[in-house]
C-alpha cells in the first residue's frame, strides 16, 4: 500500500472548505437595504461600486441580485426607503397649520437631517443628482424629479395658505417654494462641505427673520 499517497489524500480531505459568502443565515432585507442606503448616500450612485455594496451588506453579487436586482434597482429601492423614512420632516412640515410653521419646520428639519452625526453629510437626492455623469442620466433624472416633487408639494401648500388667507393674495407660491428648495439645496452643499449644525441653524434663523419681517 502506498502510504505516502494515502497520507496526502487524508491531508487534502482535512482541508477546510472555502467559505462562500452568499445570503447571511439571518438575512434581514430591510436591514440590508438600510446598509445599501448608507453606502449610496455616502458615495452617490456612480461612486458606489459593487465591491463596496457586497462588503457593506455581507453578501456576494448573486445574492444581492437575487434579493434586490441589479445596482440600479437596488439604488431605486434604497432611494424609496430614504424618501419614506429618512426625509419624513418634509411631510411633517407640509402638515403644519400655517405657512410660517411650514417654513420653520422644513428648514430646521433639513438642518437636523443634513448634519445628523450617524448620517452621511448632505442630502442623498441633491448630492446624488450633482454627482451623476452622462452614464447615469436615468438615475440623475430620477433624482431631479424627486427633488422637483417636494418643491411642487410646497407650492401646493402655499397655494392653500393663500386660499385660507394665511398668506397675502398677491403671494407667489411658486417662487416661495423654489426659495425653500434653493435654501435646502444650499444647506446640503454646505453640510457636505463641513458646516456645523450650529452654523446652518444661524443661516436658517436669518432666513426666517427676513421672512417674518416681510409678512
Amino acid at each position: 500500500m502506498n502510504t505516502e499517497v494515502s497520507t496526502k489524500n487524508q491531508t487534502k480531505d482535512l482541508k477546510p472548505a472555502t467559505k462562500q459568502r452568499g445570503r447571511p443565515p439571518s438575512f434581514n432585507q430591510d436591514e440590508a437595504l438600510e446598509k445599501a442606503l448608507h453606502v449610496f448616500w455616502l458615495h452617490g450612485y456612480e461612486g458606489t461600486s459593487m465591491a463596496e455594496l457586497t462588503e457593506a451588506l455581507g453578501m456576494n453579487k448573486p445574492s444581492i441580485y437575487a434579493a434586490f436586482g441589479n445596482k440600479e434597482e437596488l439604488f431605486r429601492k434604497a432611494l424609496a426607503k430614504y424618501l419614506v423614512g429618512t426625509v419624513a420632516f418634509v411631510s411633517e412640515a407640509l402638515n403644519q397649520p400655517t405657512a410660517q410653521k411650514v417654513i420653520e419646520n422644513f428648514l430646521f428639519g433639513a438642518v437636523e437631517l443634513l448634519t445628523k452625526p450617524n448620517n452621511p453629510r448632505g442630502c442623498m437626492v441633491v448630492q446624488g443628482a450633482l454627482t451623476c455623469g452622462a452614464g447615469s442620466a436615468q438615475i440623475q433624472q430620477e433624482l431631479i424629479s424627486r427633488r422637483q416633487s417636494y418643491e411642487n408639494a410646497l407650492k401646493q401648500r402655499f397655494d392653500l395658505a393663500i386660499t385660507q388667507g394665511d398668506l397675502p393674495p398677491q403671494s407667489n407660491s411658486a417662487a416661495l417654494a423654489k426659495y425653500l428648495a434653493t435654501m435646502h439645496q444650499g444647506l446640503s452643499v454646505q453640510a457636505t462641505s463641513g458646516a456645523t449644525q450650529a452654523e446652518l441653524t444661524e443661516v436658517v434663523n436669518i432666513a426666517i427673520q427676513n421672512w417674518s419681517a416681510k409678512n
